[in-house]
């Protein structure tokens, strides 16, 4: 309605009524959403260009006619509530008014008048030959050629036109950034020039409309970090202006604008980094999102002073072998255990880093994450295992270790599916060496747990990894490590059901070789029977399941939105499938497996599910997966609920790669999936 005029009928009316909805749209930029709205206006312009014509789509593609007047019509609804000089309906009598006034520079609205009159001269042309209401630039030569010739290029018509066009389109876009954000900078740092005019009142609005929630401190931020003479604060005047374009497009711009100050600030940055920003688009647009969305991966950032570089190059995780190489290499450089896990730590920081960068890029999917974090634990207890054993050894004054020990990871660590708020679920066991006396092998497994225990729990400055051992025989009142044979005596006698469900995901990942293929061996009868189990046990493991679904759900939580507990959600689909396995997979070699989704493969392989039920499952566990990673990375802490904040469910559905206003649309889909997977859970669990 900016444009709006009275033309015919009744002038008098239509005065009238232009009058009566003026004042609407000059408060449009003070409305709750504003930003969003004209954001979501101009995504769905593009999305629906044909795909044939995005490229050469003079009007609303991108770099063309709509961006102007998009540029020029946002610069007057947030300024020209104060100033009614600028409220023009004509874009280029808007535009040079803005000049005029100073929201735009002289030099940029000039090149903004000749980029505008260009592509609509050429629309003019385009559509004059044969009449028809058309904004796709030709391909065809002859065509071109016209075209050129009409806009009075002769040598060369088809490159001349072709170089001119793509030029303007890249003012455009350049324009379009800088007429937006530089003048912002302008207000806090200073700048000489006229280009550079707008006061803190303007540039508080102008934050405001553009999606800042504390426009006040936005521009203190901007003022820490442009303030000076040096050159640090050169680059970052360059730098902020498609900053903080990145910054306005995420789910949470302040967290961005203030993440990226802490992080130019923090110690161990150089001029590299800010070069990098500025030499490397990818990098700097990464960083820009990441510090937006995801607190944990800003927290990771600080942290970790060279991982911007990794934001350049490949996201994906790497193999448990190449960590454990890497971790006990650093640690055999140091003399002192602590100072050696220390650095084994340093190495996990990064690669969390990594994971928790490439995951809402969209580069690692939520298996890899689960099986990147997973590998990154094992090379973890290995070498802090290893770290461990010659520090208790050393200081015993032993000539070699009295036992040989072994990890088994449990729960979702043994089944490859960690997120990044996961303790490691695990057992230790331990083997004496021949000759040597039982109580000394167990002093000193004993104190090479509550070694391993103390090492990775010193304060520093990565996410603690939590060694939780309550998932062993007996809890927490039973022994913390135990010989193979105690494994054996106890489940012999003493064990339940519910604890060879529990071995279902039990994986002999750290330690001794030898032993670790011993453990295995002891427990694959107890958790794959050959026979699979009684009909009492299959009782027994419903009783316990409707007693978790019954008492297990925090007071105030949604049984629909709980990730973990609620209707279709993970805990739902894991005894579905564990009960598969403990009554087929002594049957099915293919159910012998500690991962969810791999048994469900197999049962559907053996006819054990149908397969649509199968997907069904299968979709929830990994829409529900990515959903509790997104919490975690969003909020910087783990949490099992679908967020009700509107910036952090924002930000949990940009992760999960939803369009910008979409989050509604993902907490439907959410809970159509799960609602589908809990009338599966109910067919297969507690009916067949």
């Amino acid at each position: 309605m900016l444009k709006a005029r009275p033309v015919a009928g009744d002038l008098e009316l239509g005065r009238r009524y232009v009058e009566m909805i003026e004042p609407m749209v000059w408060s449009a930029a003070e409305r709750d959403g504003f930003v969003h709205d004209v954001q979501a206006m101009r995504r769905r312009v593009l999305d629906h260009i044909p795909a044939h014509e995005a490229e050469r789509q003079l009007k609303l593609g991108s770099g063309g006619l709509r961006d102007v007047e998009f540029a020029v019509q946002l610069l007057q609804l947030v300024h020209g509530r104060a100033d009614s000089t600028i409220r023009s309906g004509t874009t280029l009598s808007a535009l040079a008014d803005l000049t005029r006034g100073g929201y735009v520079g002289r030099e940029d609205g000039e090149a903004l008048h000749e980029a505008y009159a260009f592509l609509r001269t050429l629309e003019h042309r385009i559509q004059l030959h044969r009449l028809r209401r058309t904004h796709v630039v030709p391909e065809d030569e002859v065509s071109l050629r016209r075209l050129g010739r009409s806009l009075g290029l002769y040598s060369e018509p088809v490159a001349e036109l072709d170089k001119l066009w793509k030029y303007h389109r890249r003012e455009v876009r350049r324009l379009h950034e800088k007429i937006f954000y530089r003048p912002l900078l302008a207000a806090v740092a200073k700048l000489a020039g006229d280009d550079a005019r707008l006061s803190m009142d303007a540039a508080e609005a102008r934050l405001s409309a553009l999606g800042y929630g504390d426009p006040k401190g936005a521009l203190r931020h901007l003022e820490a970090l442009t303030s000076g003479v040096s050159r640090t604060s050169d680059i970052q005047r360059t730098l902020l202006p498609v900053m903080l374009s990145w910054f306005g497009d995420s789910p949470d711009p302040d967290a961005g604008l203030f993440g990226f100050r802490r992080l130019s600030e923090s110690p161990g940055r150089s001029s590299w980094y800010l070069k990098m920003l500025r030499d490397e688009g990818e990098v700097a647009e990464r960083l820009a999102f990441l510090l937006g969305t995801s607190r944990y991966a800003t927290d990771l950032l600080e942290r970790e002073p060279q991982g911007v570089r990794m934001l350049g190059g490949d996201l994906s995780p790497l193999s448990a072998e190449a960590l454990t190489t890497e971790m006990q290499s650093v640690a055999s450089r140091q003399s002192d255990p602590e100072e050696a896990v220390r650095a084994i730590r340093a190495v996990r920081r990064r690669e969390l880093l990594r994971i928790a960068c490439g995951d809402p890029v969209g580069e690692t999917d939520v298996a890899l994450v689960g099986a990147g974090l997973s590998r990154l634990t094992d090379a973890t207890l290995e070498a802090t295992l290893t770290a461990s054993m010659d520090a208790v050894r050393v200081a015993r004054g032993l000539d070699a270790e009295p036992c040989r020990m072994a990890i088994i990871a449990m729960g979702r660590y043994g089944g490859f599916e960690l997120s990044y708020g996961s303790d490691a679920d695990v057992m230790f066991v331990r083997e004496p060496v021949d000759g040597v006396e039982p109580q000394v092998a167990a002093a000193y497994a004993q104190a090479v747990v509550g070694e391993l225990r103390r090492l990775l729990s010193l304060p520093a400055t990565d996410p603690p990894l939590v060694v939780d051992a309550d998932l062993r025989p007996e809890g927490k009142q039973g022994p913390l490590v135990r010989t193979l044979a105690s494994y054996e005596a106890y489940y012999a006698k003493w064990s339940h059901v519910w604890e060879f469900r529990a071995l279902l995901r039990a994986d002999a990942v750290v330690g001794d070789p030898e032993l670790r293929a011993k453990f295995t061996a002891l427990i694959d009868p107890l958790r794959f029977p050959s026979a699979g189990i009684a009909p009492d046990d299959i009782v027994e493991i419903r009783r316990i399941k409707a007693r978790v679904d019954d008492e297990r759900l925090p007071r105030g939580a949604d049984p629909h939105t709980h990730l973990k507990l609620g209707r279709g959600g993970l805990a739902d689909v894991e005894w579905t499938v564990q009960l598969l396995q403990m009554r087929h997979a002594g049957t099915v070699p293919g159910l012998r497996t500690t991962q969810t989704l791999a048994a469900l493969e197999a049962a559907v392989a053996a006819g054990l599910i149908e397969s649509e039920d199968a997907e069904v499952l299968a979709a929830a566990r990994r829409l529900v997966s990515r959903m509790r990673n997104a919490v975690t990375l969003v909020r910087g802490k783990p949490s099992d609920r679908v967020p009700r904040d509107a910036t952090e469910r924002a930000a949990v559905a940009r992760v999960l790669g939803y369009a910008a206003g979409d989050s509604d649309r993902m907490v439907n889909d959410y809970l159509r999936t799960t609602r589908r997977a809990h009338v599966v859970v109910e067919k297969v669990f507690w009916r067949e």
